[in-house]
């Protein structure tokens, strides 16, 4: 289990994440949704220990949650320039005997012995999820993963979250795309304001939508009322 006590985080004077505690039951699909700047990717960036709270702190099984028990798919993912995609693959290990990078690349059919930078946003991205698969942690973080994936791979993506459920992994996803949430997560977590304001389990996702959208549909539609 996955507990997050009282976190808060601050860039400056600006408190993004205020006191903000949430439960991830294990072997479950969390998706976290919120509007832009709402603290979603702060929250994620705590939990990898990226950057420090201010107070609070996030647990694993009673444990204070380390790097490396987890792997993480940022939104932006970083590489070195003039390195291959094998060479990148190459810093990852997982348990002796799991698959390999060209194991992994059976299923992503990446050029990995070209350099990374001639690849396009997708492949980029399947570059860089081959490379958390790799690590094969019990906690996964994906941060807006199906961006700049096509039809193609975004089914692709959704049959690994669902296969890593099914091996007891705990999922936390973003995606500023509900839809990609629904048909896969048990549990959504919706934050606003630095704190999670509610979350929904399977079945009732409706209310959910209500939830989000309370907000926003009222003022929207005076104006759209308005100008068209």
């Amino acid at each position: 289990m996955i507990a997050i006590e009282n976190v808060s985080v601050a860039y400056g004077d600006k408190l993004v994440i205020d006191d903000l505690s949430l439960i991830l039951p294990d072997g479950q699909i969390h998706g976290l949704v919120g509007m832009n700047g709402a603290g979603k990717t702060t929250l994620l960036n705590a939990m990898a220990g990226y950057v420090k709270p201010l107070r609070g702190s996030v647990f694993m099984n009673g444990q204070p949650l380390q790097r490396m028990d987890l792997s993480f798919l940022e939104t932006e993912n970083f590489f070195y320039s003039h390195i291959t995609g094998r060479e990148y693959l190459g810093l990852f290990t997982g348990p002796a005997g799991s698959p390999g990078p060209d194991e992994w690349n059976q299923m992503f059919r990446l050029p990995l012995d070209q350099i990374i930078d001639g690849y396009s946003s997708g492949m980029k991205k399947k570059l860089a999820l081959a490379g958390v698969l790799m690590q094969d942690k019990q906690l996964v973080i994906l941060d807006e993963p199906f961006n700049g994936l096509d039809l193609e791979s975004s089914r692709l993506l959704s049959m690994i979250i669902t296969k890593l459920k099914e091996r007891g992994k705990t999922l936390l996803i973003t995606s500023h795309i509900l839809e990609s949430l629904t048909g896969l997560c048990d549990y959504i977590h919706l934050i606003g304001n630095g704190r999670i304001r509610v979350s929904r389990e399977r079945g009732d996702f409706g209310n959910l939508e209500q939830d989000i959208f309370r907000d926003i549909d009222p003022g929207y539609a005076d104006m759209v009322s308005k100008l068209l």
